[in-house]
């Protein structure tokens, strides 16, 4: 395992994220550290950066490689934005954080920029059709994408800050916003292939902006996740909060939950193109992405394949991450998974759940002993809580909830309804049977893996009268298997209203 370093000097933050690299392919992140720098502040006045901005962003570099330097840090990726490449007096400052910090800062074209967002977005979101949207504090990014390739891209050197600059002067807050929203149509309304866009595409939003708005729409709507990756917020919602927040002055909006307080006299702007954007398309929601630039550094660092060709599987590539960096038992997580999958098929017949459910299966098996690191005992409850807050890659909120219980239940006693309804607001009403009946076929395919030697390849069940005869095809003797696999049929009954018998 090594540490890798990923520095993004944007226009409004600088962001330092640092992260393991496990088995040569996979990357979990342990720390990050945000600082405001406002590199753009002023810019647009001669095209500058400004001795205070610099100064600011020299200061907080300089934290970050004594963070770097801290954490024994094999390779450090530090890139520098909109701000820094439109600059003047580039050269100097790069020149400056290289003596005094000792980093060698990339400046990105805006076509690489758009890239590496792409990557980290592509690479963690199972949404066929998208067009991504990443508004920094200087510019605003648009890149449409379908079947894993980019198609269009664009860049408006306009971004939070300079609208929030361009439209203050002697408005209140609501006509500012009226007036950006006017402005911004019209960027808009001159991308032409924004016009033709059909209806499977999704806007994805990426950045500070729309992880700050999905905080935000969590909290008033008391959402049981804490997670904004892969958040959906309809129209509706966006307006909501949208008009309670356009009519605020800055004071006001900083005591916002949700929304960081070094975003406030920005935020709005950024709200405004929003706006402006759905208004000019038909989306039918937003998608927020917890993954963005950084997270496409680092996708390429750990898969260099990635560069060429997007992960197949996303939820699996995600599981495997969790699976190599919890050090847990990968040819028992996968026979069980295998095992029960098995199962999910031989019952069909008689759970009826559609074929969605088989996500969810492959989750909370593969995942089933996640909580082992934390204690033995009462290890499904502890393995429950590690999928429910795990922000997995490729999978909705809902089937990750359904997953953390699938698990939680793998004693029907232990499934509270108490809990359950916490959730209410996500999951549907069929899930709770879903849910009891996919924790059984669990606990069995968990229980004929119960010596971990894969003894038990293969399960047939025969549905007869009151019964179901499972039989066994295995390697040696398998009754330790059989019998902790039996110890499951008052929950079988309980969910399936059948007799366990097993062979």
């Amino acid at each position: 395992m090594n540490n890798i370093a990923i520095i993004d000097l944007g226009s409004n933050s600088a962001r330092l994220v640092l992260a393991h690299v496990i088995n040569d392919n996979y990357f979990v992140v342990y720390d990050e550290l945000k600082e405001s720098v406002r590199l753009a502040q002023d810019m647009d006045r001669d095209g500058y950066l400004k001795q205070a901005r610099i100064a600011q962003a020299v200061k907080t570099l300089k934290m970050f490689r004594k963070l770097c330097d801290a954490n024994n840090v094999d390779k450090i990726y530090a890139f520098a934005t909109n701000a820094v490449r439109k600059a003047k007096n580039q050269r100097s400052f790069l020149e400056e954080i290289n003596t005094v910090c000792g980093f060698k800062m990339d400046v990105l074209t805006e076509e690489r920029e758009a890239t590496q967002i792409y990557y980290g977005v592509i690479n963690s979101l199972e949404i066929p059709k998208g067009v991504i949207l990443d508004i920094s504090g200087s510019s605003t990014q648009l890149i449409q994408y379908n079947r894993r390739t980019i198609l269009n891209r664009v860049s408006l050197p306009i971004g939070t800050m300079n609208l929030s600059v361009l439209f203050n002067e002697n408005t209140t807050p609501l006509q500012q916003s009226q007036m950006i929203e006017t402005y911004m149509r019209d960027q808009f309304a001159g991308i032409e292939w924004l016009k033709e866009l059909d209806p499977e595409y999704k806007l994805i939003g990426v950045g500070g902006s729309f992880r700050n708005l999905a905080s935000i729409v969590q909290r008033i709507e008391k959402y049981p996740l804490s997670m904004v990756h892969n958040y959906r917020i309809g129209p509706e919602t966006f307006d909501k909060v949208y008009n309670m927040i356009k009519v605020l002055d800055v004071e006001k909006r900083s005591k916002i939950k949700g929304l960081s307080a070094q975003r406030a006299d920005i935020f709005c702007a950024a709200l405004s193109s929003i706006k402006s954007l759905m208004n000019c398309t038909e989306f039918d929601e937003i998608v927020v992405s917890g993954s963005g630039i950084r997270e496409g550094f680092m996708f390429n660092h750990a898969m260099p394949v990635t560069v060429e060709k997007p992960i197949a599987d996303i939820l699996g590539y995600s599981m495997y991450t969790r699976l190599y960096y919890d050090g847990l038992n990968i040819p028992h997580a996968e026979h069980v998974c295998n095992l029960a999958i098995q199962l999910y098929k031989q019952l069909r017949v008689l759970h009826k759940l559609p074929r969605q459910y088989v996500r969810v299966l492959r989750i909370a098996s593969l995942l089933h002993e996640s909580g082992m690191r934390i204690n033995f005992y009462n290890h499904h409850k502890h393995s429950a809580y590690s999928i429910m807050n795990s922000n997995l890659y490729g999978v909705s909120h809902r089937d990750l909830v359904l997953a953390a219980f699938v698990v939680r239940s793998y004693y029907l006693d232990d499934l509270s309804v108490a809990e359950w309804n916490k959730y209410a607001g996500i999951v549907k009403e069929e899930d709770l049977v879903a849910v009891m009946r996919l924790a059984v076929i669990l606990r069995i395919a968990d229980s004929l893996d119960r010596s971990m030697s894969g003894s038990v390849k293969s399960i047939n069940c025969d549905v007869l009268g009151d019964s179901v005869i499972m039989k066994t095809e295995v390697e040696g003797d398998c009754s330790l298997e059989i019998k902790d696999a039996l110890s499951a049929g008052a929950d079988f009954a309980r969910a399936y209203r059948k007799n366990l018998e097993i062979l």
